[in-house]
């Protein structure tokens, strides 16, 4: 804070005296990114590098036999490992993987691997995993414990007095990360005692410890380095089979070895939000009460257990009742995705309300606000329904029809998220007499701007612009980092790095008051010069008070200090859409956001970060599914010519508003709750243009044809 003077312990001061942070400032990395310059792992060559693949079976279950002998045979593939023999669990699950001198002599080596397998008896969609005679997908069976929550009673009895009810099944099908970069590492091991792993990864810190166990070193004695990384989404929390492939094949040959899934690997093995089915029962009252809430939930999440989120979603009826539990099936296993089992009840919560709101002749936007008891919530659904039109919209209360050939509608939703940070970075800030300021921390930044507030904070503190600092970030030989997943990367970093920047200019401050013959608290930093903030015309240029430090310099280290972030966001989001009525096609035409995080760092980087979030859940609300042949047990569209996402004929307008009324001085991340409410409004929205309410994601035209045919019937 650059225009208070030397203060007695770290603070991020009010929002209105900054210099630096809460202003639009370019990311750190774009130049890099934009020339080409960025090296991710993926790009990542080192002498004497050998290329790796995967073997993976084709089918969703066998059992297996791997001959390694005629990939071996061929010149130039140098090394095989097998991964798993005797049986898969799930489609495409990696078997064996090999290494070669080129990526096409290593093509040619996985071919060659002799795989022989028996087709065993498989259930790779939710009907087929609960017939009778189901093939069990884990020991315990296809169905996972069934967990309660709330008063079934109660809510019965709700239900049978209301003014209101309705009965409906939704469903929301198994969405990819598509991340851009796909999993897997450069593993630079050649028989010494040291090795760097250059990983796609969402913990750096993460990977040592298991690259080591794979090479039989020391943890300390490997490195890892994540410079840039093309997107996880919460798909990348481990050294992953890829890694791990990497590594054996790396301690197998005592050379470096490349290996990055392919499209298809990373499909069908790097992990996927899971489905989910939901047989909902709910009721309100005509005076806009919601009465009763009861959802069955079934979680797709494959051979693993699938996420669920919160029970009830934010609005509060009288009473609820849920039951929630898993089906499996011979598919990969779902991972943490974005904000994990919170779009999915999102999108069924808020599809519901809208049902609700029509069938007791409530103003959708009114009978929100009633039923969620927030301030906030409502000040940020005014704010979105004042941006969106909603105001002179003619479908408040009832559907729309459209004119015929098309129709416009409007929809709402909600979210909540926790955002909140943890201990166990580290920051360290060195000023040198030359000028130069560098600040260190371990963490790896997934695309997000963390290398960009790495810089600011220090550039706050000091007065610099944000391009005077150097960032160095994304290697476990810096100070540790902390794990990037459930938005907890502000809250972890931003507490260290301030904590290390107050320190050294704390630490400068009485270095330069005797120059300037002023108390400690008097010496200012402020555009570029240090002075005596009484007497501000004695000072010194920034280049000449650090040529007053020894050759050293100065540097100093920070914690992560719990007072200096915070955890608690709220958000709404309004969508405005056109429906084609000849043919079911669905534009959205603008979407607005309005989310409360505390003290935004950067709004530059955060309007990024929501509007990401926006476009995804545009892509989970009208595009995004895995396609299986449920008879011959494969996947149809694990390719990205086939597995559609927004492009840009399909991203809208798109709005992100700072809910500046939400007074907290400190940050609170927000990578995860833009991406909840969008699937649900956007439904809302198709619903309200023309009354077609389709209870499946994706809302694709012959979805929204069906629905239309219904109002016909």
């Amino acid at each position: 804070m650059t225009s208070n003077k030397t203060a007695d312990k770290p603070g991020w001061g009010a929002r209105g005296d900054h210099k630096i942070l809460h202003h639009d400032t370019p990311r750190a990395s774009a130049p890099d990114k934009v020339s080409g310059a960025a090296l991710y792992s993926h790009d990542r060559r080192v002498p004497g590098m050998l290329y790796g693949r995967l073997v993976c079976v084709p089918v969703a279950c066998a059992r297996i036999e791997v001959d390694l002998a005629p990939a071996l045979a061929l010149e130039g593939v140098l090394a095989g490992v097998v991964l798993r023999d005797e049986e898969t669990r799930f489609m495409g699950q990696a078997v064996a993987a090999v290494a070669a001198e080129t990526p096409e002599l290593a093509d040619d080596g996985a071919r060659a691997v002799a795989l022989e397998f028996e087709e065993l008896p498989w259930a790779v969609t939710p009907e087929q995993a609960l017939l009778p005679d189901a093939p069990k997908v884990r020991r315990r069976g296809n169905r996972g414990r069934v967990r309660k929550i709330g008063d079934a009673k109660a809510t019965e009895d709700a239900l049978a007095a209301a003014d209101f009810i309705m009965t409906a099944d939704y469903s929301v099908p198994v969405q990819h990360h598509v991340c851009l970069e796909p999993h897997g590492v450069l593993c630079d091991w050649r028989g010494g005692d040291t090795a760097t792993i250059y990983a796609s990864t969402q913990v750096a810190f993460g990977v040592p410890g298991s690259a080591a166990d794979l090479l039989g070193l020391d943890e300390q004695s490997v490195r890892c380095i994540v410079h840039h990384m093309g997107g996880g989404f919460g798909s990348k929390f481990s050294l992953d089979t890829p890694g791990r492939a990497a590594c054996l094949l790396s301690r197998e040959c005592k050379r470096p070895v490349l290996l990055m899934n392919d499209r298809t690997q990373e499909f069908q093995t790097g992990g996927n939000r899971s489905g989910s089915i939901q047989r909902v029962r709910a009721a309100a009252n005509r005076d806009g009460r919601l009465m009763a809430l009861r959802i069955e939930i079934d979680k797709i999440g494959g051979v693993g257990g699938g996420a669920g989120g919160p029970k009830p979603f934010h609005y509060r009826p009288s009473a609820s009742y849920f039951e929630e539990g898993s089906v499996h099936t011979h598919t990969d296993s779902s991972r943490a995705m974005r904000a994990p089992g919170h779009p999915q009840v999102a999108f069924v919560t808020e599809s519901v309300m809208d049902e609700l709101a029509y069938g007791v002749g409530a103003d959708l936007l009114e009978f929100r606000k009633q039923n969620i008891h927030s301030e906030v919530w409502s000040r940020q659904l005014d704010r979105v329904a004042d941006e969106i039109g909603w105001s002179s919209h003619p479908h408040r209360r009832t559907p729309g029809r459209g004119d015929g050939w098309t129709a416009e509608g409007i929809g709402f939703a909600i979210s909540a998220w926790g955002g909140g940070g943890h201990g166990g970075g580290q920051a360290t800030v060195r000023i040198t007499r030359s000028g130069t300021v560098t600040c260190s921390i371990g963490v790896q930044d997934l695309g997000t701007g963390i290398r960009t507030l790495v810089a600011m904070i220090p550039a706050e503190e000091f007065g610099l612009q944000a391009d005077a600092v150097e960032a160095r970030i994304g290697d476990t030989n810096l100070p540790p980092g902390v794990g990037s997943g459930g938005s907890v990367t502000t809250g972890s970093i931003a507490p260290p790095v301030k904590v290390a920047s107050w320190k050294a200019r704390r630490a400068f401050a009485e270095h330069l008051a005797p120059l300037l013959d002023c108390p400690v608290e008097r010496v200012m930093f402020a555009a570029g010069r240090v002075f005596d903030g009484d007497a501000p015309k004695r000072g010194l240029t920034w280049h000449e008070a650090c040529g007053t430090l020894t050759n050293e310099g100065l540097q100093e280290t920070g914690d992560w200090r719990g007072d200096l972030q915070g955890s608690g966001v709220h958000g709404a989001q309004a969508a405005r859409v056109r429906v084609d009525l000849m043919t079911g096609r669905v534009q959205v035409l603008k979407m607005v956001c309005c989310q409360d995080s505390g003290l935004v760092l950067n709004p530059l980087t955060w309007r990024s970060q929501v509007k990401g979030a926006m476009i995804q859940g545009l892509g989970q609300a009208l595009l995004e599914e895995r396609v299986l042949d449920a008879d011959l047990g494969i996947g149809l569209n694990a390719q990205l010519q086939d597995y559609k996402i927004p492009g840009c004929l399909e991203i809208p307008e798109l709005v992100a508003l700072i809910d500046e009324e939400d007074t907290r001085e400190f940050p609170i991340g927000v990578g995860e709750p833009p991406v909840i409410p969008g699937p649900g409004a956007i439904a809302g929205a198709v619903h309200n243009a023309c009354g077609a309410r389709v209870r499946h994601l994706p809302m694709t035209p012959d979805k929204v044809l069906d629905a239309l045919a219904l109002l016909e019937d």
